[in-house]
């Protein structure tokens, strides 16, 4: 397949270099503002409940009037303020405000209790909260943080964020190098790891990312997943505003309220995480079984002529072909899906792609701000996760004989440092190097291939090392397994040598088929882990099940919380 060369989708600062801003990159306030006096009349961002639709004019003047008024009740540059809430344009307005004020944006999880959520605020010195309704009403309702709050939704006890008006004054901060947000990627007790990002960071990381992913004006982005995650934030809201795009915003991760809002919107972006992907296209191909085997046989077999079209000779025949498909998951005005967060299966990329959509992967950490890999539509290679962008160096430290070990990363998206955690910093930043914790290789163009986590590695008893994410994916496109695990358990404790054990949590649609018998659930679930482990080298074989009857902890991004399910089932 052949390379790309990479676009300077940033070329267009040059006209505003010295007079909006000064040196390389924008303060992302800067930044914003730009995109202001290039699509001023172009609507920015939309959300549907309540019904609301802001040009990149009217969401400037929200955002200076409440910086303004921020100013005007003593708030200052440098203040640290936070923001939590359900996805929306008032959620965003908080965001650039802060950061017009010349203060700190502390991003935090919705989904945290009130405690939780004080200990972050504490432990980051935050000063007030932008949050919805009900928590502004109740977080720190005895005033012994001395939090001071407003509320993004109306009705709430303390000011409402579109009454919030006052006169702007720029601070005149121009320093791009300066500290824009603090996101926290850590647990919820002991000492949090505060990733800090400054507004080159976000700036560039949201510019460079275009240099293998093209945005345009007509663009309309869904945002879906949580903005307190800095790849929503980033990959949806800064490279849509930055190209001149709308952001709509969706609040709940149903896929029935997803659909109906992809087809309202017209939605041309979506970014997900794999679980949602999958969801979508095990559910559709589960809909063209319903309709038998010589319609399901036809329909795959159309699949791969299509797939062959589009891989070898670039034409798309696919959107036409399954244009009644694509309309029953609301996707026919979808022109690119973007994948990030985890692996997803090569068998669900190759699928949407024969569906007519292009469908690449990326690769980042919130540590990078958080992008450093794009697939290349014109160029996308279905094993890997991307292809580096512009201005990012990668090496591989400490390789294997398959050419697998330590990804590190350079570029001018790498965080500052872990907020107050010194010994943190000096763990995984070295002279701008960050690693990343996974491990993996690199080809001669750039594109990386991940195996895992290094933290989450398996010693086998034959001392090979087992990567889970490499055995969770082949579970990703059984739809009745709502969540999958893979662990080590002693088999040796002498030695402390492992074995591979699975941990699974079925649907309620499924359980309920099976009238709740864990024997049914059982074969059925051994039937698949012998499928799977004909596919697997002998020292990677599944030798151990345990069937979850609740859910494991989940992170708000709907990932396992890996640390905290193990804890859970080491002994059984």
């Amino acid at each position: 397949m052949k390379n790309v060369e990479y676009k300077n989708a940033w070329a267009f600062l040059d006209e505003y270099r010295g007079k909006e801003f000064i040196g390389e990159w924008p303060r992302v306030n800067e930044l914003f503002h730009i995109s202001v006096l290039r699509f001023g009349g172009n609507p920015a961002f939309r959300a549907f409940d309540p019904d609301e639709c802001y040009t990149y004019a009217e969401s400037e003047e929200i955002i200076k009037n409440i910086a303004g008024y921020l100013q005007a009740n003593g708030f200052k540059a440098g203040d640290r303020i936070g923001v939590a809430g359900k996805n929306s344009p008032e959620w965003v307005f908080a965001y650039f405000a802060v950061l017009y004020l010349g203060g700190i944006i502390y991003p935090l999880d919705n989904n945290l209790r009130n405690e939780e959520m004080l200990h972050f605020i504490e432990f980051g010195n935050v000063k007030a909260l932008f949050s919805d309704k009900e928590r502004a009403d109740s977080i720190d309702s005895d005033g012994s943080h001395n939090l001071i709050k407003f509320s993004l939704e109306k009705g709430a006890q303390c000011p409402w964020i579109m009454d919030m008006k006052g006169e702007y004054s720029d601070p005149g901060l121009r320093d791009a190098k300066d500290v824009a947000s603090v996101l926290f990627t850590s647990g919820t007790t002991g000492i949090p790891k505060g990733v800090v990002l400054t507004h080159e960071n976000l700036s560039s990381d949201g510019l460079l990312t275009q240099s293998n992913l093209t945005f345009y004006e007509s663009d309309r982005s869904y945002a879906v997943l949580p903005l307190s995650h800095s790849y929503t934030m980033e990959a949806v809201v800064y490279l849509t505003f930055t190209s001149g795009g709308c952001v709509v915003f969706g609040k709940k991760l149903a896929m029935s309220r997803i659909m109906k809002e992809l087809r309202e919107a017209e939605i041309t972006i979506f970014m997900g995480v794999p679980m949602l992907y999958n969801k979508m296209i095990a559910g559709l191909m589960a809909g063209v079984k319903k309709k038998g085997i010589i319609i399901y046989g036809a329909v795959r077999f159309m699949m791969g002529i299509s797939g062959i079209l589009k891989n070898a000779f670039g034409i798309n025949i696919g959107k036409k072909l399954f244009s009644s498909l694509l309309d029953k998951l609301s996707l026919r005005t979808l022109r690119t899906c973007i994948s990030g967060g985890g692996p997803l299966p090569v068998s669900t990329v190759k699928m949407f792609q024969e569906l007519g959509i292009d469908f690449v992967q990326g690769y980042g950490l919130t540590e990078a701000s958080p992008i450093t890999h794009v697939n290349p539509v014109e160029a996308f290679r279905m094993s890997s996760v991307g292809k580096k962008l512009a201005q990012i160096d990668v090496k591989i430290v400490n390789p294997d004989s398959d050419g697998n070990g330590l990804i590190y990363i350079k570029g001018p998206m790498v965080m500052k440092e872990y907020y107050n955690n010194p010994e943190a910093t000096a763990e995984v930043l070295h002279d701008g190097w960050l690693n990343t914790g996974d491990v993996g290789h690199q080809d001669s163009d750039g594109y990386l291939y991940i195996t895992g986590r290094e933290k989450n590695v398996i010693v086998t008893e034959g001392g090979k090392n087992v990567f889970p994410e490499e055995i969770e994916d082949k579970f990703q496109l059984y739809h009745e397994l709502s969540q999958v695990m893979i662990m080590g358990y002693i088999v040796d404790e002498k030695l402390k040598k492992e074995a591979i054990q699975l941990v699974v949590h079925f649907t309620d649609e499924y359980m309920e088929s099976i009238h709740g018998d864990m024997d049914a659930a059982y074969k059925h679930i051994s039937s698949i882990v012998d499928d799977v482990n004909r596919t697997l080298l002998t020292y990677k074989k599944i030798s151990k099940i345990v069937i979850s009857e609740k859910p494991l902890p989940m992170t708000s991004s709907s990932k396992v919380k890996r640390s905290e399910a193990k804890l859970l089932f080491k002994d059984k």
